[in-house]
């Protein structure tokens, strides 16, 4: 050992073991940040428009409810409700598996639970074989019954059965037309307040009614 090192200063345990705790909660806390709601910005050329947080945790709770154990949740068009499911901030979302179906390639960054859509091509989904989720969200781009048509073949592609749909309520009658689905009484909030008022429609017996 030469004189250098001896001069070096040694950590004491104690204060090792805190830098050790502050270096893991620093990479928990980062891995954490990517899935805040909102942590990829609106761009709202592409429509897109985020769920507040509160209704964002609220439509991850239902899909892990409904998905039940060890089950798969596909999220149309819907990151908000993804990110929520990722946070761990969920009950339950350790225990289900989802990925997020987006045009919008800044959502490669998670991986391979991004798969890209583009609605004008519904049946496009090489790597999502037919009724392969348990639970499906989807909230369509656009308010527009040529839109919701080709996300419902979507839908219903990937579907095992149960599916929530967010849109506007101008859409109800579309939506109950192509996916036989009933309007909830849970009202959805965004971040920005939209002028077109949104609904939640669902084909199975949920608390959201």
């Amino acid at each position: 050992m030469s004189d250098s090192d001896e001069d070096a200063p040694a950590l004491s345990a104690h204060t090792l073991a805190a830098l050790q705790d502050f270096y893991r909660d620093t990479s928990s806390s980062s891995a954490s940040d990517q899935f805040t709601v909102g942590a990829v910005g609106e761009d709202w050329s592409l429509s897109q428009f985020w769920y507040s947080d509160e209704t964002a945790a609220q439509l991850a709770e239902e899909a892990v409810r409904e998905a039940g154990e060890g089950g798969r949740i596909a999220c149309v068009s819907a990151p908000s409700v993804y990110q929520k499911l990722k946070q761990g901030s969920v009950s339950g979302s350790d225990r289900v598996s989802a990925v997020v179906l987006e045009y919008d390639r800044r959502f490669s960054t998670y991986g391979e639970d991004f798969l890209f859509y583009d609605y004008n091509e519904p049946l496009a989904l090489s790597n999502a074989p037919p009724q392969s989720f348990d639970f499906v969200i989807a909230d369509p781009p656009y308010l527009s019954e040529e839109c919701l048509t080709k996300v419902a073949q979507t839908v219903k592609y990937l579907s095992k059965g149960k599916v929530l749909l967010c849109t506007g309520a101008i859409m109800e009658k579309a939506a109950k037309a192509l996916l036989d689905v009933k309007t909830c009484s849970f009202l959805p909030k965004h971040n920005k307040n939209l002028s077109n008022e949104f609904r939640c429609f669902v084909n199975y017996p949920s608390r959201l009614l």
